[in-house]
């Protein structure tokens, strides 16, 4: 087995390893053990470096993996239009829900030294879910309405997502609060700037309560 398809068998395994573990590098190790032909132990630290990545950077990729998997996760979930699809994807988040605040932070802190964050990845992590949301509907949206729709899911599943991370069980009524003023959402974060100063307004907040820095 090359070390390319270990390393991408091994994170496919270590997704589910998340809820027990955390996203931490005991969870990559961990994987190896549930390889159809399992390992007697974990995989050593070195090992997981070489295969992962130093330090927060193996955590990183882990965290890029379950990404990768909630996405593929609303494309396997029959649902009905974009809010429902929004549903599925907070509902990924329930298992790991714990260990959400800390990833995300993670997500968003530079490589060396202290802040300015980098927002980047937030970012794209919300636009992601939207641009799938519409995906999996079928969204037939052209030209500016085109934009327009997936800031606005974009902005409607961050806001709700970060809602989650202080109170899950109120998190799908106010999602679905959310798409009862859909309109007004639309008028007030319908502009890329609007959208990305909300972003980084809460993620920072989420790295600050996390207590990395």
């Amino acid at each position: 087995m090359s070390g390319v398809h270990l390393r991408a068998q091994l994170l496919r395994l270590a997704v589910p390893l998340v809820p027990q573990h955390g996203f931490t590098r005991t969870a990559l190790a961990h994987a190896v053990l549930a390889l159809p032909e399992p390992h007697s132990e974990p995989l050593s630290d070195i090992a997981v470096t070489t295969l992962f990545g130093e330090g927060d950077a193996a955590r990183k990729t882990l965290i890029g993996a379950w990404l990768d998997e909630g996405r593929s996760h609303m494309r396997s979930v029959p649902v009905d239009g974009v809010k429902g699809a929004l549903f599925v994807r907070l509902e990924y988040n329930l298992p790991v829900l714990e260990h959400l605040t800390e990833a995300f932070a993670l997500v968003v802190s530079p490589r060396h030294g202290v802040p300015p964050l980098d927002l980047r990845p937030a970012i794209q992590h919300a636009a992601s879910i939207a641009d799938e949301a519409c995906r999996v509907t079928k969204d037939t949206s052209i030209g500016p309405s085109w934009y327009t729709k997936r800031v606005t899911l974009a902005s409607i599943y961050a806001a709700a997502e970060l809602h989650q991370l202080t109170s899950p069980q109120t998190a799908p009524a106010f999602l679905d609060s959310l798409f009862d003023s859909a309109s007004h959402v639309q008028n007030v974060l319908s502009e890329a700037e609007i959208f990305t100063q909300y972003i980084s307004k809460s993620w920072k907040a989420i790295a600050k309560s996390s207590g990395i820095f």
